[in-house]
């Protein structure tokens, strides 16, 4: 067959790779100008009888298992005829022409000559098969997303304004403005964010420090409560400690309307700030190792309640963590048991809570140190702050830290789970004190289907601190197990009050305790007052006619 010249050129420089294509749609391909050319070559090649002794000897080496004696694996050009097998279709060349390789003839050049694909890719094929790669944009920013320009553009004028006037920068008391309006923190914080920035200690904060600090360290740019922990803590630390809190709670005595009337009782005033501080603890810090976390502080609903306060006047509105009412009842709760007054309380003191409501074998599991660890460093007794930790989860059954903490007490053996018979322990002693009161008994084994009942273990007869945790009724489980009269309050509970609690679900236990509370002490200070003014009174009568 005569191809023409032109064609047996291109033939005899075809690269044998090219013929192995990838599988790509038919349209991506354009047409090869020499396909039928070569399709009919290929065709008079494997008939010959040559072709056909090759294959069979190919085959015959297969099935022998010996190395296939593959003609062209090692092409010399100068090896004989006699010695290649293949068929000799053109006397003057050895072996069939290769695809050509001139830019005019070959499928790769024709596509680089167009544009049609990359040269970078492995296959010059690759570019048909592969969509186009979608960008993704950035989602996550660990100091949160940057500031539009926008933004920032009207920050730095407000900046600007807020220091207008002042070159020599803002003194601490000019400081607050500056922290509520651009910063967006409590009023209070404006001291702390003050002596963060102005680390020489120089009295002042220039423009050009608050910029370097809130904008160019990307603080603007966290979200509220890492900007508060960033603020807070220590710079080689990474949680917050009780001495962190110190600062701002200083200030918001300093400035907070509501606490003015106790600026003349510093004793008063420190008392007020380590209560707030214990009750943050114990809400916040479930880990129970006086370190708060960030993660902790975002679960926890300290930053709302310090938003609060700051815009409320009246600070018994505000029932997270400061209340003076609340201060008020656990201090004097602690005062009344400490008869003393050494600011320490031992078993017998506390017996006495609640009208003995307790029974021995829990207060001695309390003073074991089981649920917790006191921090008095006195042997026998229990500090303030352990007090505080107690009547928190005394008055409060229904909270998390409060479950944790009874648990523990009623754990006997520290394996996370409540046996009866671990429970029946308890019990006795609460069977006892009913007998002795002339109460009607009631048998363990009946308060023991009772509280099944209630909380609907996963396990049958075995209370998990998850169960526990899953049912609104949980606190009952101990107050029937060693709080005989409020255990008794359970069982005569009056259908008014629980529909009267059912009508503000906002109020904890605790609310309710603290405020009924501070109602009854109040009472009783009012009456004391009451006396006393009238002794007074007639002990001026009696000595006026001398």
């Amino acid at each position: 067959m005569d191809l023409g010249l032109g064609v047996t050129s291109d033939m005899a420089s075809v690269d044998p790779d090219l013929l192995q294509l990838q599988d790509v749609p038919m349209l991506s391909l354009k047409p090869n100008p020499y396909k039928a050319h070569i399709d009919e070559l290929f065709s008079q090649w494997l008939s010959l009888p040559e072709t056909a002794k090759m294959v069979t000897t190919l085959l015959e080496e297969a099935k022998a298992g010996s190395p296939l004696s593959v003609p062209g694996s090692s092409f010399n050009v100068n090896t004989s005829m006699s010695n290649s097998v293949l068929p000799n279709m053109f006397p003057a060349v050895s072996t069939p022409p290769l695809s050509p390789r001139s830019v005019s003839g070959s499928p790769r050049s024709l596509m680089r000559r167009h544009g049609a694909g990359p040269s970078s890719l492995g296959s010059p094929l690759k570019w048909a098969n592969e969509p186009a790669k979608e960008v993704i944009p950035q989602f996550y920013f660990h100091n949160g997303p940057p500031l539009p320009r926008e933004m920032a553009e009207r920050c730095l004028s407000r900046i600007n304004q807020l220091f207008f006037g002042h070159m020599d920068g803002l003194r601490v008391e000019e400081f607050k403005l500056l922290t509520k309006e651009i910063c967006k923190l409590p009023s209070f914080f404006s001291t702390t964010l003050f002596k963060k920035i102005d680390v020489d200690n120089t009295g002042v904060v220039t423009r050009d420090q608050f910029v370097r600090y809130w904008i160019d360290e990307k603080m603007v740019t966290m979200d509220l409560a890492t900007q508060i922990f960033t603020v807070l803590r220590q710079p080689d630390k990474n949680y917050l400690t009780q001495d962190d809190l110190k600062p701002i709670l200083r200030e918001l005595l300093a400035t907070h309307p509501g606490l003015e009337f106790l600026h003349s009782t510093q004793e008063f005033q420190e008392r007020y700030a380590e209560t707030v501080i214990y009750r943050i603890f114990y809400y916040i810090n479930r880990s129970g190792n006086g370190h708060i976390t960030l993660r902790e502080l975002k679960r926890g609903n300290l930053i709302p309640a310090m938003q609060h306060v700051d815009e409320e006047e009246d600070i018994n509105k505000v029932l997270k963590y400061f209340s003076y009412e609340h201060f008020y009842v656990i201090y004097c709760k602690f005062w009344e048991l400490d008869t003393d007054h050494d600011f320490l309380i031992d078993k017998e003191n506390l017996l006495r809570y609640g009208n003995h409501a307790l029974t021995y074998r829990i207060v001695d599991r309390i003073f074991s140190q089981v649920p917790r660890k006191f921090t008095s460093n006195v042997e026998g007794k229990m500090g303030y702050e352990d007090f505080v930790y107690f009547m928190l989860s005394e008055e409060d059954k229904s909270s998390e830290p409060s479950l944790e903490y009874w648990f523990k007490c009623v754990d006997l053996d520290g394996n996370g789970v409540l046996t009866p018979n671990e429970m029946q322990f308890f019990y006795e002693e609460q069977l006892h004190r009913m007998e002795c009161m002339a109460q009607e008994p009631v048998l363990f084994e009946d308060i023991l289907c009772q509280m099944v009942d209630m909380i609907a273990p996963e396990k049958e007869w075995l209370f998990t601190l998850r169960d526990l945790k899953r049912c609104k009724l949980s606190g009952s489980v101990f107050n029937i197990l060693f709080n005989l009269n409020k255990f008794m309050a359970f069982e005569t509970r009056d259908p008014f009050l629980i529909r009267q609690e059912r009508e503000d679900p906002t109020l904890t236990e605790w609310d309710r305790f603290a405020h009924k509370e501070y109602i009854r002490l109040s009472m009783e200070e009012d009456g004391e007052d009451a006396s006393n003014g009238s002794a007074e009174v007639w002990d001026e009568s009696l000595e006026a006619p001398f």
